[in-house]
Parts: C-alpha cells; structure tokens; sequence
C-alpha cells in the first residue's frame, strides 16, 4: 500500500487556512497555492538519494554531496494544477513540465481526457502529478494511468486537500503511488465536493464560475 504522508507544517497549515476563506480573493488564492506547492515539494523532494564529489571551495578542496539518480518531471493535472507548477520549480527549477488535461463529466462524475503531453525521456524522469483537490480521486487515478502507459513507473502525487474516499481510491488503484497532501478533510458531499474544503479550485484560482 502506497504511503500517505499529510505536510503538517504551520506554514503549509496557516496558509491553508487563509485559502479556505470564502473571502479569499483570486489573487490571494494563486499566490498561497503557489506558496504551499513550494513548501509541499520540500517535503516531497525529501527522501532524493544524494552521491558525494569533490569540490574546491575558496578555501580548500572538500568532498560534498550533490542530489544523484532520476531527474524530476511535474505533471499539473489542468486546470488548478496549474496553479501548484511554478512553487515546485522555485525548488527544482530544471524539472521538465507534463501536462494532462481532464474534466469531470457532470453526469457520471467521471474524468474525461482531452489533453496529455509528457516529457520525453521517460527512463531518466521520476514524475510529481500535482492537483490542488483529491475529492473522488477519479482525475487522479486517471491522470496516473495515463502516465503509466507512456511507461513512466515513479509517480508521486501531491495535493492541497484530499478526503479519505479519494485517498483510498487512488491507493486501491495505484498502490505503488505514495501520496502527499496537506489535509484530510471529513467526507464528501453529494455533489462530490470536499466537506469542508475550499470550493472548486480551479474557478477560485482562475475567477471563473
């Protein structure tokens, strides 16, 4: 089973809060989305395997270590995951960015792919899929298999706020894939909204309805 780690930082947490307002503006919303997705990354870059090399300081010659092993990909599941890029690449700002498209068909509630682009060098890429809202957990299963079929196999997926329906649907479906995110809220509701949650993302990120 995939390993859900939950970023309790007091920062991460007191701009979450601020998000969660209703009357947090568009402006507002964007720049703390970006902020937390820089602080979320910290975490999520973590467990990166280091080698040592040899370097000269000004002072003298010293061994130091260096981050080793796969480069890293960002996918933004669009449209609010768009919104979490840019804090990722203020940490690792070589990453190379993907990008797939879904929406939720308001009938079944079932994602819909129109858009996929990935980098590449799929064996030299370990992939961060990012969204702000893990509700049902259908964009992100679907997101990650799409992923899977153009053979990527290290995915990680990084998310604001989630609820244990979702969570438990994407480590059902891909329990290879480890999961971070920022809150667990209670449930969903029965338009399949996170309760609490912060509202649709992408219409707060973006000022649309």
């Amino acid at each position: 089973m995939s390993k859900v780690t939950v970023v309790d930082h007091p920062l991460v947490q007191h701009k979450l809060t601020l998000m969660r307002d209703k009357d947090c503006g568009t402006k507002d919303f964007r720049q703390l989305l970006e902020e937390i997705a820089m602080l979320m990354a910290y975490e999520v870059t973590r467990e990166l395997p280091l080698e040592e090399i040899e370097i000269e300081t000004p002072i003298t010659k010293c061994k130091s270590k260096i981050i080793a092993g796969k480069k890293l990909g960002i996918v933004p599941i669009l449209r609010a995951g768009l919104g979490m890029v840019d804090g990722v690449l203020a940490l690792v700002p070589t990453a190379k960015v993907g990008h797939i498209g879904l929406y939720r068909d308001p009938e079944t509630h079932l994602p819909v792919e129109y858009y996929c682009k990935l980098p590449m060098d799929v064996a030299e890429r370990d992939l961060i899929v990012v969204d702000p809202m893990l509700a049902t957990g259908g964009s992100s299963i679907a997101a990650i298999d799409f992923i899977k079929r153009r053979g990527y196999k290290t995915i990680t997926l990084m998310c604001l706020v989630g609820c244990p329906e979702g969570i438990a649907a994407v480590q059902k479906a891909h329990p290879d894939v480890d999961i971070y995110i920022a809150a667990i809220d209670e449930k969903l509701n029965e338009n399949k909204y996170i309760v609490p949650g912060l509202g649709d993302a992408g219409d707060r990120l973006y000022g649309t309805k």
